[in-house]
């Protein structure tokens, strides 16, 4: 017989148990940590007949004749659809599309928190590529943008390209870019800090799947020295065999130093580590890296180095924690990003707006620049208007700006 399941937060589930404190995150997240609100008062038959019919007529009637009213009248340009299958929630991996809705309704929230942009949460009941993107083509007359989230490698990327290939709106894979953006921020902060640039460094990835890929194609576009990643059997390179298809052009793109073998042996005389894998870094390999080196160690809640190891041999550290100065944090980017890309209706996000989000990113440290102090605070109610108007004007100078 199967054991029977319980709400955590229902008598049942404590009856006969040890008295334990409350869990703060079950009382949080009680009833969901979202809702929908009218911005408009239906308190009378006038009110009601403005907002419903028969006035809402004249608007549907305006929009069916000229379509891109539909910008001006309705919520679609203010509103991003935030999409998952949960194959690849936080560390949590494949928990399927209801486990994940926690964390869609923690992005939308933030999205509204952080950047004034309103977002609904999408769990979708698939895996299938093709089913994704058709059922996302079909919602997409909804919204202004989509932000994919927490989709598995491969599929995250062919999941991208077709939907942006097929819809006039921004499509965001944020476990790509977002990492990759907030990445570079720090980096070229770090870079300056020590009297570099970004072509002066030799980046080594630790993870090979899609933030890892989006990290190291990014920092070839910002014109890093060379950048080589590895997965669990070390250094992707073109002598492999057991590359899959996106390994294979990775390969191809990076490495341009030709080494082979382990990610240990990549680290020796390396400026930067970035760990986006998990897993565990010996220190021997931390202390063969160069002088004044970056440890990007951005795997939760155990980096791949820990911080007081990395700040032994390393002239800045970073990591994904928030008890940890310089937080690697996604949250800099994507609010200000939307926000931008929808205030000028873009059709798309450029590798131009995502530069120009690092940048802007990276600026907003501005004097404070130090080593415990590469990347503004998550909080910095600087980062996400000057994110904002980074976009909004490199989406104008590349051509893809609707207004």
């Amino acid at each position: 017989m199967a054991a029977e399941i319980v709400n955590p937060l229902s008598e049942s589930a404590t009856e006969g148990a040890p008295e334990e404190p409350f869990d703060p995150a079950f009382a949080l997240h009680r009833g969901g940590k979202m809702a929908i609100q009218a911005t408009v008062p239906v308190r009378d038959k006038d009110d009601l007949s403005l907002a419903y019919t028969p006035g809402v007529a004249k608007v549907c009637t305006a929009i069916a004749e000229q379509p891109e009213l539909v910008h001006d009248y309705t919520w679609k340009s203010q509103v991003v659809a935030v999409v998952t299958d949960g194959t690849a929630v936080l560390g949590l991996g494949d928990i399927g599309p209801e486990a994940s809705l926690p964390v869609m309704e923690g992005k939308a929230i933030l999205f509204k928190q952080f950047g004034g942009v309103d977002a609904v949460p999408i769990a979708l009941a698939t895996t299938d590529t093709d089913e994704i993107v058709d059922t996302v083509v079909r919602l997409a007359p909804s919204f202004g943008g989509v932000n994919l989230e927490d989709i598995s490698a491969p599929r995250c990327f062919e999941i991208e390209r077709k939907l942006q290939e097929r819809l006039d709106i921004p499509v965001f894979h944020d476990d790509q870019h977002g990492t990759a953006i907030v990445t570079l921020a720090a980096l070229r902060n770090a870079a300056k800090l020590t009297g570099r640039t970004l072509g002066d460094l030799r980046a080594v990835i630790s993870g090979a799947g899609a933030a890892g890929v989006a990290i190291a194609k990014f920092l070839l576009s910002a014109g890093i020295g060379d950048v080589c990643v590895a997965d669990r059997k070390g250094v992707v390179s073109s002598d492999r065999e057991d590359l899959t298809d996106v390994k294979r052009e990775i390969a191809g793109l990076t490495n341009k130093a030709g080494l082979t073998g382990s990610l240990e042996t990549a680290l020796a005389g390396a400026d930067v580590f970035i760990g986006v894998s998990g897993g565990t870094v010996p220190e021997a390999a931390v202390a063969a890296m160069a002088k004044d080196a970056f440890v990007f160690a951005m795997a939760n809640p155990n980096p791949e180095v820990h911080p007081d190891v990395a700040h032994k041999y390393a002239a800045v550290v970073a990591t994904g924690r928030s008890d940890y100065p310089n937080q690697i944090n996604n949250v800099l980017a994507f609010p200000g990003i939307f926000a931008g890309a929808l205030q000028v209706r873009a059709s798309r996000i450029t590798e131009g707006m995502k530069i120009a989000a690092a940048d802007a990113i990276a600026g907003v440290v501005g004097d404070e620049l130090s080593a415990d102090c590469v990347i503004p605070s998550p909080f910095d109610d600087r980062v996400a208007p000057a994110v904002a108007a980074a976009v909004a004007a490199a989406a104008r100078a590349e051509g893809v700006a609707r207004r």
